[in-house]
């Protein structure tokens, strides 16, 4: 017996040794610094969001950890923290909010058949759940990860003195399977915001946020049926209110019909 138990003894060191082991080689393959490793799979994370909802700022918390610490390894999560209107008349206005995305989200609400709320993330327009589920994001975005992804190339642009700017987009070759029209959509997202929230269900709280979208635009469709290859060019007219060196402008490949988000990169805008 004595024997026996030392061997199960061993076996179980041996295991937790293994564990370990693997848990180390899996951390290691992401920068400590939360830059996302090269060749890491693009993921859009959306947050629909609002600073007079007081079940927001853990899940805008979490969204601003997913986006600077980059945790998952292999994966660039890629942060659009959209902000709605509908909070707007419990006694705060966000200042980041917009009937664009409250629209947005609506769609979103059709395609999985529920109704809009926030916090709500949808991952890669696939998959939706309660924001501030940190569990459930982490691997929500790990799965998405291994689906086909569309390359997509940016070309930045450089900012000229009065704000505007031109980014150069290709998509080289979408999947002619599905038979759905894609969209290209173009973003400019600003991080590094906050707001001392003065009334309204987070009156007194300091907010702070990830990656404010600041501008959303479509900027083509694909018939991949047709030509599945897209080559566009993005103008942006930068606010002389934003921080350019806080901006970012992300594009991604989404499905017209089924919202799945096909493919994604991102940029940060330099003056």
């Amino acid at each position: 017996m004595k024997l026996l138990a030392n061997l199960v003894l061993c076996l179980l060191a041996a295991t937790a040794f293994l564990g370990f082991a693997n848990r180390t080689s899996t951390s290691a393959s992401q920068p400590a610094n939360g830059t996302p490793a090269p060749n890491s799979v693009p993921v859009i994370v959306e947050l629909f969001t609002s600073e007079g909802c007081s079940t927001c700022p853990p899940a805008d918390a979490l969204l601003m950890q997913l986006e600077n610490e980059q945790p998952i390894p292999g994966v660039q999560v890629i942060a659009l923290e959209e902000h709605v209107d509908y909070w707007n008349s419990g006694g705060w206005f966000d200042p980041f909010s917009s009937a664009e995305m409250t629209s947005r989200q609506q769609h979103y609400a059709e395609t999985f058949h529920g109704s809009p709320y926030t916090p709500q993330m949808v991952v890669d327009g696939r998959w939706e759940f309660v924001g501030s589920r940190s569990s459930q994001a982490v691997s929500t975005i790990s799965g998405a990860a291994k689906s086909p992804q569309a390359l997509i190339a940016i070309s930045p642009g450089t900012v000229r003195p009065d704000g505007h700017d031109e980014w150069t987009v290709t998509v080289p070759r979408l999947d002619e399977a599905s038979g759905d029209t894609a969209e290209v959509w173009v973003a400019v997202t600003e991080t590094r915001l906050h707001s001392n929230v003065g009334r309204g269900e987070n009156a007194g709280q300091s907010l702070a946020h990830a990656a404010v979208v600041r501008q959303l635009s479509k900027l083509g469709s694909v018939d991949p049926r047709k030509d599945p290859a897209f080559s566009g060019t993005a103008k942006f007219s930068l606010r002389q209110e934003w921080n350019v060196q806080n901006l970012r402008v992300v594009v991604f490949v989404q499905q017209k019909k089924s919202r799945h988000i096909l493919g994604a990169a991102s940029l940060k805008v330099t003056q």
